[in-house]
């Protein structure tokens, strides 16, 4: 049968209201991509969970397919959200497709291009407030409590309903859920819906470890980040809305939550261009703390299996690489010139 999206697919799991109309970009059935070179390195079976091939380029469009689907099916016509980027163009997109209009807030100069060309083209209001993520979601929040805009943040319950099928998926691919799971942790509604995903499908549970940047790393710290920054800007966030639920999930699954620094994170992103797959910053941020606890030894990778969730494209956030990209080579265009630079 032809895929139709991830609530005709695992609507049965999802407790969606009877209301609810689907409205899908045929989101999900991402790959989960085995990576040999880093496998054999490690000494484990490693997986890279690609979210950055789902409609708009990131995992926020499997909640977001569920949270628009609702808030449509309830006669809403306008969206709001807060964004540091990737929700912005998945909640811009799926309003378009349903014929709503979209209103997104972003930290003012803290979204990276490739995001907010997205919003941008499919149609969202887009305004820049003068501070954090957090002041943008505190306004979000506020509106929506006092008019009949829809929040489509990762606090509306039915985006963590829609997350939970990434969980699904890993089971259904690999047969059972991996020994380990390893994913950035932001705003932290991504590692909360895996965990509820795993519980609910109950094909095993695996060890959870999230990952923060140091400079944005409430979670590690135990107290907010008033002014967080780090390069990777889709979990630049000092107040996470599921912060306490990424806790949980750590602490139930015998896992934990750590900070790697900025350097480490471009590392990993390297590693895994390295083997194909480019992935903005902030979605290296998994591998990198495997990477990280493996060579202090706190992580012993030998013989598991492992599945990393790579959560976006690298066309998200392409600045890392275009800001140290040296303009190419020149030739006349024949064969002589060609291969004396070649053989240089």
């Amino acid at each position: 049968m032809t895929y139709q999206g991830l609530i005709h697919r695992y609507g049965q799991y999802l407790d969606l209201p009877a209301h609810t109309k689907n409205i899908s970009l045929l989101e999900g059935n991402t790959p989960l991509i085995p990576m040999p070179r880093l496998s054999a390195e490690l000494g484990c079976e490693l997986f890279i969970k690609f979210e950055g091939l789902n409609p708009t380029g990131s995992f926020k469009d499997r909640g977001m397919t569920a949270a628009i689907s609702e808030a449509v099916g309830r006669g809403a016509q306008t969206v709001i959200c807060a964004s540091t980027g990737n929700t912005a163009a998945s909640a811009a997109a799926y309003a378009a497709r349903a014929g709503l209009r979209s209103i997104v807030l972003i930290p003012e100069g803290k979204v990276a291009a490739g995001k907010l060309a997205g919003a941008i083209a499919y149609g969202a209001e887009v305004i820049q407030v003068q501070g954090s993520f957090d002041d943008a979601l505190t306004l979000v929040v506020e509106i929506t409590q006092k008019t009949p805009i829809a929040l489509v943040n990762s606090i509306n319950p039915f985006r963590i309903k829609g997350q939970k099928t990434a969980a699904f998926e890993i089971c259904d691919d690999l047969g059972s859920a991996p020994d380990w799971l390893c994913l950035p942790v932001g705003n932290a509604g991504n590692i909360t819906s895996y965990w509820a995903g795993f519980k609910q499908y109950q094909k095993g549970l695996p060890q959870v470890l999230g990952v923060q940047a140091a400079g944005a790393a409430p979670l590690v710290l135990g107290h907010p980040v008033e002014k967080p920054e780090t390069i990777a800007t889709a979990i630049r966030i000092g107040k996470p809305a599921r912060g306490e639920q990424a806790l949980d999930a750590a602490q139930e699954s015998n896992g934990r939550i750590i900070a790697v620094s900025d350097e480490q994170i471009l590392s990993a992103q390297r590693i895994l261009a390295a083997e194909g797959v480019w992935v903005e910053p902030a979605s290296a941020a998994g591998l990198s703390g495997l990477l990280a606890e493996s060579t202090v030894g706190k992580f012993e990778a030998r013989g598991k299996r492992i599945v990393v969730v790579c959560t976006g494209h690298g066309m998200k956030d392409p600045s890392i690489i275009t800001e140290s990209f040296q303009s190419p080579k020149v030739i006349p265009a024949n064969y002589d010139a060609l291969i004396d630079l070649i053989e240089e």
